[in-house]
């Protein structure tokens, strides 16, 4: 269902990734970017929004520190892409943190159509108006009935969800896939929520006609990336300069080779 050499189509492009990101993750999530083979710009201040948007092959939206400013700055550079029709990436880190947060993005997505929701459980939960069960950015509650929950959320937002966690599953609302593999040490890596969320745009750009297919490339990827750079990372600081070697080695025949990673199950 992906298609054909997605990384080789970023890699000869090198599209535009515009990033409004949080002050935590936002080198790592560009120097990921370089590495896949994309063009990061991380760029948040109001007045050139539009023009970055209008620019870029994919836009992502992160609300990992938020403030009033980056909640605006991201409703318009989101409103912007829908407008050229350029795949907007929503994740809405800590979503269930505080009423707050979850107000703000409520009303981000009364603005904004995102192509691609990239969320863990907790944050599942949050937007659907479930027990969000998080411990400030984090997910505490044990995965329920996950692929269920994933696709309420898809089919409320009307957009496709990746579901990140042991297994990710990425869901248009209908067809349900489940991506496996990766490294259990990723959770020592912080951010490594918010790198997907940044494949993610990478690879919508290559496929921005197909974004449940960008979002499983995507976590494939991903997931290669964590086993193979797990394999001689002997802690969690060589394994997230690891995850960058890894993902500049990664090819399509990996991805390929490793399609029997990705089941669907509904």
């Amino acid at each position: 269902m992906a298609a054909q050499a997605p990384l080789a189509r970023i890699r000869a492009a090198h599209p535009l990734v515009h990033c409004i990101s949080n002050i935590v993750t936002a080198n790592d999530c560009a120097n990921l970017a370089l590495a896949v083979g994309a063009s990061p710009m991380m760029a948040q201040a109001l007045g050139e929004m539009d023009q970055i948007a209008a620019l870029a092959g994919a836009v992502v939206l992160n609300t990992g520190t938020p403030d009033e400013a980056k909640f605006a700055a991201a409703c318009r550079a989101g409103a912007a892409a829908n407008r050229c029709g350029t795949p907007v990436v929503l994740d809405p880190v800590g979503v269930g943190a505080s009423a707050w947060r979850l107000e703000h993005i409520g009303a981000l997505l009364k603005k904004v159509r995102p192509a691609i929701v990239r969320v863990n459980y907790g944050e599942a939960a949050a937007l659907l108006g479930l027990e969000p069960a998080e411990h400030g950015v984090d997910s505490l509650a044990a995965p329920q009935n996950a692929a269920a929950r994933a696709a309420a959320l898809a089919q409320r937002l009307g957009t496709v969800v990746l579901l990140s966690g042991v297994e990710d599953l990425v869901t248009d609302g209908t067809v349900v896939l489940r991506v496996q593999g990766g490294n259990d040490r990723m959770r020592m890596v912080t951010g490594a929520g918010c790198m997907l969320s940044v494949l993610c745009g990478a690879f919508a750009a290559a496929q921005p006609d197909t974004p449940l297919a960008a979002a499983a490339g995507a976590s494939l990827f991903w997931k290669l990336c964590a086993a193979r750079a797990g394999q001689d990372a002997p802690g969690p600081g060589t394994l997230r300069a690891r995850l960058m070697d890894c993902a500049a080695a990664l090819t399509d025949e990996d991805l390929t080779a490793a399609r029997g990673q990705i089941e669907t199950i509904q």
